[in-house]
Order: C-alpha cells, then sequence, then structure tokens
C-alpha cells in the first residue's frame, strides 16, 4: 500500500462535517467505523468513546487544511507536525501481493495497524498521508472547496494546480452560480444604460420647448 492512500483518510475524516451547514455525520459508532473502508480490523476497535476522539482530531486536521489553503504554509506544517508527534506511525515493511511469474513479493511500505485505540491509529494514518502528500506535492495542494458554503477538503492532484472544488458537483455549482451573477450584472447594466438613455432623451425634449 503506498503512502499516498493514507491521505484520503485526512480528507475523509474532514469532510464529515459541513460547519457553514451545520451538519455533522460523526455521530455515531456506526458512522467513525464507515470511516476505516476495507480496514476491517480497525474498525472494530470503534467504541463510543471514540467518536469525541475523532472529532477532536478532525477539527485539528481541518485547521491544517485551512491553514495551507490561506497561504499559511508554515503553520500547515506547524499544525501537522503537532499531529505526527502525537500520533507517531509504526511503518513496516509489506509483501502480501506478488508480481511475476516466479511469484516474488511486491515489497511496499505499510503503516502498522497495532495502536492503543481506533483514534489513535486512524489519526496516525491520516496525519501521515498528509505529511506524505504535502512534502511530495507542496502544502498548497491542500485545499478547501471554493463553492460556498461547501468548503470541503480535498487535494489538488491536477497536473497545472488549478482545482478549486471538492467535486464536479461543486464545481458545477460554482459554474452555474457564476453565470447566473454574470447575466444579472449584465441585465443591470443595460437597465441603468436604458434609463440613462431616458433621461438624456426627457432633457433633449424640455430644452428643445
Amino acid at each position: 500500500m503506498e503512502l499516498a492512500h493514507y491521505s484520503d483518510f485526512a480528507v475523509r475524516l474532514v469532510n464529515t462535517e459541513e460547519p457553514a451547514r451545520n451538519k455533522d455525520e460523526l455521530t455515531s459508532v456506526d458512522a467513525v467505523r464507515a470511516l476505516f473502508g476495507a480496514s476491517v480490523q480497525m474498525a472494530r476497535r470503534v467504541t463510543d468513546t471514540d467518536v469525541t476522539r475523532f472529532r477532536n482530531v478532525r477539527a485539528r486536521l481541518r485547521a491544517v487544511f485551512e491553514a495551507a489553503d490561506g497561504g499559511d504554509h508554515v503553520l500547515a506544517v506547524d499544525l501537522l507536525n503537532s499531529l505526527l508527534m502525537e500520533f507517531p506511525v509504526s511503518p513496516q515493511v509489506s509483501g502480501h501481493t506478488t508480481i511475476g511469474e516466479d511469484g516474488r513479493p511486491d515489497w511496499h511500505i505499510h503503516l502498522a495497524e497495532h495502536p492503543s485505540n481506533a483514534s489513535a491509529g486512524y489519526a496516525a494514518m491520516a496525519a501521515m498521508g498528509l505529511a506524505f502528500a504535502l512534502t511530495e506535492h507542496g502544502p498548497d495542494r491542500l485545499g478547501l472547496c471554493q463553492a460556498a458554503p461547501c468548503r470541503n477538503a480535498y487535494l489538488d492532484t491536477s497536473t497545472n494546480r488549478s482545482r478549486r472544488y471538492c467535486s464536479d458537483r461543486c464545481a458545477t455549482r460554482a459554474n452555474v452560480a457564476a453565470y447566473r451573477a454574470r447575466k444579472r450584472l449584465e441585465a443591470e447594466t443595460s437597465a441603468r444604460r436604458g434609463r440613462s438613455a431616458e433621461a438624456a432623451q426627457d432633457s433633449r425634449a424640455l430644452s428643445e420647448r
């Protein structure tokens, strides 16, 4: 498993909440377990106390994205380093898949799953994945959706660093809103010009009397 995969853990957790819409999906043990995806073993370790722990980690991860999105890359790194120090990872070499006819193991780095509790394990994987993404691609690749009021987190993997939205749906919604705003502005400008033309015509009519 590549370390880049673990950055999805951070995005997935941050996006369980939409503060501007007052929405929070992280309200039960089942909701927390769903975050782990294929990591069934660790998901089984989730308890009621992990719900609060996950919310705390979520707030700290969102702060990393907010700092990076706002251009304060030093703060983003400091906040991420704080998470890495509190939730250290346990990397190990794994080869559970094979390649070639001779069955050679496909050796790769895997993050071992034996933390003190489920939230610590998830936080370690999320922080390490985010650290890998940040150092590999740059902190400006960490963003928050520009389609208000969404503000979901995303990792920009575009070749030209052009991503601004968390999903195609938000991009479409923002484009439609921008189009409508342009049309309203054009209509208002046209109406003002029409009123100005009428006023000028009235003024000429009065002067000719």
